[in-house]
């Protein structure tokens, strides 16, 4: 009975890692599942509801919308990952730095993260846009650069609790060298925290990547991405209910998927720890 319990508690993760592998998939092959073009406008089929020929529909200029949410499906992923890597990647870096440096640097190093923390995530991501311009690579970095502070804050406090552990104290007692200490301990148990966090927050950067397209700033028009479809839907919603619900439901179901599986990864960190 009890594993008939621990496996129906799985369920939820296995179902989240399977809807992101078809999302990964049709983001690398999308013709396997819209062998169709993206772009191919059809104005006599403008406005189609959902049917079997166009199962999500079409858009004004009579775009199939199924064929633009699948292709938008690897710009959407692409960019949430690129930016889930350059925080995670900035926030290390500030991450070890206060949890391992003299107190002066972690003083410094915390103030500068409680500051960028002080802006809401989405707030701080429009102003690095205004100075790095709108487009996939300026929404890229806006949205890493704002999620970085609050992985930096979660990373030195999962480095100072492993270096002030027992088994690192035991490692200093027999002489171990600081950067064997640094291989072999810290960054290993760093390592599943951060794979747990990634994961976490790769929902987060798609839907602020979706956000930032959303408002005109991220992967412009006519290019099939989930939130530049939402922009070119928006002024159809009470109408045309089709051209927002889709692309916003592959929104929804990445976020969560990720999500749902971050916090399996993390339930499973714990447990390890």
């Amino acid at each position: 009975m009890s594993s008939l319990r621990r496996s129906a508690r799985h369920i939820p993760q296995a179902l989240a890692a399977l809807v992101l592998l078809l999302l990964v998939i049709a983001a690398v092959f999308p013709g396997l599942f819209a062998p169709g073009d993206p772009l191919a406008i059809n104005p006599a089929d403008g406005f189609q509801p959902p049917n079997t020929t166009h199962p999500f529909g079409t858009d004004g200029s009579g775009r199939d919308l199924y064929t633009r949410v699948i292709h938008g499906t690897g710009p959407s992923l692409l960019i949430g990952l690129g930016a889930t890597a350059l925080g995670i990647g900035l926030a290390t870096v500030l991450g070890f730095v206060a949890g391992l440096g003299p107190r002066w640097l972690d003083f410094g190093t915390s103030r500068v993260i409680e500051v960028m923390l002080a802006f809401p995530g989405l707030v701080l991501a429009l102003l690095v846009m205004v100075i790095s311009g709108p487009g996939a690579f300026g929404a890229t970095v806006a949205v890493g650069l704002a999620t970085a502070p609050g992985y930096a804050r979660i990373i030195r406090g999962r480095v100072r609790e492993i270096a002030g552990s027992g088994f690192v104290e035991a490692a200093r007692v027999q002489g171990r060298g600081r950067m064997r200490i640094l291989t072999r301990h810290i960054l290993p148990g760093t390592a599943r925290s951060l794979a747990s966090l990634a994961t976490l927050g790769l929902g987060q950067a798609i839907v602020w990547v979706c956000a930032l397209s959303f408002l005109g700033l991220g992967v412009a028009p006519p290019a099939a991405e989930w939130g530049a479809l939402l922009n070119d839907g928006r002024q159809f919603i009470a109408t045309f209910w089709w051209l927002t619900f889709f692309p916003g439901l592959f929104i929804v179901l990445t976020a969560v998927s990720a999500t749902v599986l971050g916090r399996g990864l993390a339930k499973t960190t714990r447990s390890v720890s």
